[in-house]
């Protein structure tokens, strides 16, 4: 039996899962509760990035359900089409949210520049290095396990680099709903629940990402003591 795992891993991965299924609740909820002004969140998307001179940066739809994000390399904020074409307040929200992303793009966000960095590092390290760990104390091979905790150590960086991210996207898109008056002072209450069930969800990552570091740790802590 893997002690490790039951104590660190699982746990871990029961609050993910009720993270993911909050925000798929509570954006489902407000999904239903349209704004006054009659917004769409690709109004809202132009709206702010217009106000802060990136009249460059395309607004566009894309597949899916909450795959929101904003695309640094071809400066594109990618709306589901969910949050594209509702007036919800929650799609005000998300849509709000991913024009934070674009601002500190522009104003060069130093967490933002880090995680940048870090992603080649972190999709290496989340992909291999969990497996190198395994295989390394599974054929004893001490040198492969350490380099497998070190490759993932990186993508855990990544998670923790996150954070700040998205926490300072949803300031930045509570300050322009407000400041710009899209929602009103009711509607803002049902979008700020929105943006931190989702923030949530990178904390929960976060946390899972380490339980399983430490679970490999000490996985190899325990087979280098009984050696």
């Amino acid at each position: 039996m893997d002690i490790y795992y039951i104590i660190l891993v699982l746990p871990a991965l029961a609050f993910s899962l009720y993270c993911q299924f909050k925000v798929k609740g509570t954006f489902d909820k407000y999904s239903n509760y349209g704004n006054a002004r009659g917004f769409t969140g690709a109004d809202v998307a132009r709206r702010i990035l217009d106000r802060n001179g990136l009249y460059d940066v395309a607004v566009v739809p894309t597949a899916g359900s909450l795959t929101d994000h904003y695309d640094p390399g071809k400066k594109v904020v990618r709306l589901s089409e969910s949050v594209y074409y509702s007036n919800s307040v929650a799609a005000i929200g998300v849509a709000a949210h991913e024009t934070g992303h674009a601002i500190q793009h522009k104003v060069q966000y130093a967490p933002l520049s880090i995680r940048s960095g870090l992603v080649q590092i972190a999709n290496i390290g989340s992909m291999a290095g969990p497996y190198m760990a395994i295989f390394g104390l599974i054929f004893q091979i001490p040198l492969l396990a350490q380099l497998g905790i070190v490759f993932f150590t990186g993508a855990v960086a990544f998670y923790f680099v996150t954070l700040p991210v998205e926490f300072n996207a949803s300031k930045r898109a509570i300050s322009e709903l407000e400041s710009q008056g899209i929602l009103s002072f009711n509607e803002m209450a049902p979008a700020k629940k929105v943006l931190n069930a989702a923030a949530m969800t990178y904390v929960a990552s976060a946390i899972t990402a380490v339980a399983s570091l430490l679970h490999l740790i000490f996985l190899f802590m325990g087979s280098s003591d009984r050696e």
